[in-house]
């Protein structure tokens, strides 16, 4: 069975009940939830979620049929306010401890950017400064994952300090306790630079995660030539080559979530087309 999914908040903000059933009029089966940028009144701050709420939640979303792919507790590890980064670690644990009262098992986030809020590329995004403290951070997480049974769930992104399959796989290899998995997000791994070299990257992901990979988040783009830049538009409709990528993801990754980020709700339909197209 092809599980799609879908970022919750793309379709705005509302009650639990609201937002399922707007996604639920469509073909999907699942969604990736953020919970502070999908339901009205949370605040994403720790301390603010309980087990009854978070059944609650989940019961909103099994009503209408949909599975919980991933809960988002995305933040900047290294982040200049530390402060900050400390709310963020402490927000991030009590997803994982509560990841459960939603059938969940993977709580999701990126690997940071030393230019704070912008999350863009800075060149110490590269340095082993970068990785050191990505490992620092997630190694702790990753041990709060296994006391809670759940799973940090990482993904990396061109201009983030995981900025390609590679690099993930040293941050990987150095805090997997058999709670790490891994989001595959080809379309965040591409700017300008490589773009023609989608396939080559998504392939080596495939090589380096393909047994732990349970999530791969589905995008596609145009390029936009006047101001040098990607541009997110429905799937099928753009340059992403899901003709070979589908077929390798059902022999390697048949269990992982498909799920659309950034796709409009007006363009679900015509990008689940897209997923059974290829995928079958």
């Amino acid at each position: 069975m092809i599980k799609i999914s879908y970022r919750a908040h793309d379709y705005g903000k509302g009650t639990a009940e609201s937002v399922a059933k707007k996604v639920a009029s469509h073909k999907l089966t699942a969604v990736q939830l953020v919970i502070n940028k999908c339901i009205e009144g949370e605040s994403g701050l720790a301390g603010t979620l309980n087990p009854e709420k978070c059944k609650a939640f989940y019961k909103a979303f099994a009503d209408e049929g949909l599975e919980i792919s991933l809960l988002g507790a995305y933040f900047n590890p290294v982040h200049s306010d530390k402060n900050k980064v400390e709310q963020m670690i402490a927000k991030f644990k009590e997803h994982l401890k509560y990841a459960k009262y939603f059938n969940c098992k993977y709580v999701g986030t990126e690997t940071g950017s030393f230019n704070d809020d912008k999350w863009t590329y800075n060149p110490l995004n590269r340095t082993e400064e970068a990785l050191a403290e990505d490992i620092r951070i997630f190694k702790d997480l990753a041990e709060c994952a296994k006391e809670n049974d759940a799973c940090l769930a990482i993904e990396g992104a061109y201009g983030h300090c995981m900025y390609s399959p590679d690099q993930l796989k040293r941050l990987f290899d150095a805090i997997n306790n058999g709670h790490v998995k891994i989001t595959i997000d080809i379309y965040n791994y591409l700017d300008i630079s490589n773009y023609t070299e989608q396939v080559e990257i998504f392939k080596r992901a495939i090589e380096l995660f393909k047994n732990d990979t349970v999530i791969f988040h589905l995008k596609d783009f145009v390029v936009d030539k006047e101001n040098n830049k990607l541009v997110q538009v429905g799937l099928g409709q753009g340059l992403m080559r899901w003709d070979i990528f589908f077929p390798i993801i059902k022999k390697e990754c048949p269990n992982a979530y498909l799920t659309f980020e950034g796709i409009k709700p007006e363009d679900i339909d015509s990008s689940i087309e897209c997923v059974y197209k290829y995928y079958r």
